[in-house]
């Protein structure tokens, strides 16, 4: 078996972990119980949890956030996207994640709750960024300038508030969520569009240091 091949079975198998362990986060947390509970389920042992799994609840997370964004990515390109625009591809990118994620969403607030700790903010921070740009890419942005981060920085954003708001969405389908969702997304698409036309603006604007110093260029000498 190579090297390669020996890799993706152990990503498979800690993919398959996670998942089995989902269930079995709302009563035990994101603990190593949860873990080896999982992994009775697949037929696993505890030793077996521990070598696929042998950081902390962190790294348990970071692998539930990984596997959304990559079930999402797969529903997405299973759909017919032609004739979508943006804030719909958008809406359906995140819808078909909070959809993958609807029977774990208990599993999904005590996650949130230990990203919530002051010493996870970066871990949280990076696992949000990696999902708003898979969705932006999913989406068709092909941006490499200032719009690559402001994109990124709004829908970071109107994610963070939309996945508070599923959380206690007991509607059908989560059509209250997608109504929100809607919202925030109508909400914000001025504002690259603002942003981009302050920006021209200001270029056009004289530089108050090259004022400054064309003033003093021109004062006279005093000796």
């Amino acid at each position: 078996m190579t090297s390669r091949k020996q890799a993706q079975d152990l990503e498979a198998q800690r993919d398959a972990l996670i998942e089995a362990a989902l269930p079995h986060v709302p009563f035990d947390g994101w603990t190593m119980m949860a873990l080896e509970r999982g992994a009775v389920d697949l037929g696993l042992t505890s030793d077996d949890a521990h070598r696929l799994f042998p950081g902390t609840a962190l790294d348990m997370i970071d692998r539930m956030n990984r596997i959304a964004d990559s079930r999402m990515l797969e529903a997405w390109d299973a759909l017919d996207q032609t004739g979508m625009r943006t804030p719909e591809r958008i809406t359906t990118l995140v819808m078909l994640r909070f959809d993958w994620a609807l029977p774990h969403r208990e599993a999904v607030r005590r996650g949130l709750s230990q990203l919530a700790l002051p010493m996870h903010a970066p871990a949280g921070a990076r696992m949000l960024y990696r999902t708003v740009d898979a969705i932006w890419k999913a989406a068709g942005d092909r941006s490499t300038d200032y719009n690559f981060y402001t994109k990124r920085g709004l829908l970071a954003a109107v994610l963070t508030s939309t996945l508070l708001y599923w959380l206690d969405d007991h509607s059908p389908d989560s059509i209250e969520t997608k109504a929100f969702l809607e919202r925030r997304l109508k909400d914000v698409t001025f504002l690259p569009q603002l942003t981009g036309r302050m920006k021209a603006l200001a270029d056009r604007l004289p530089s108050p240091a090259r004022l400054i110093r064309a003033r003093r260029m021109n004062a006279p000498f005093r000796g």
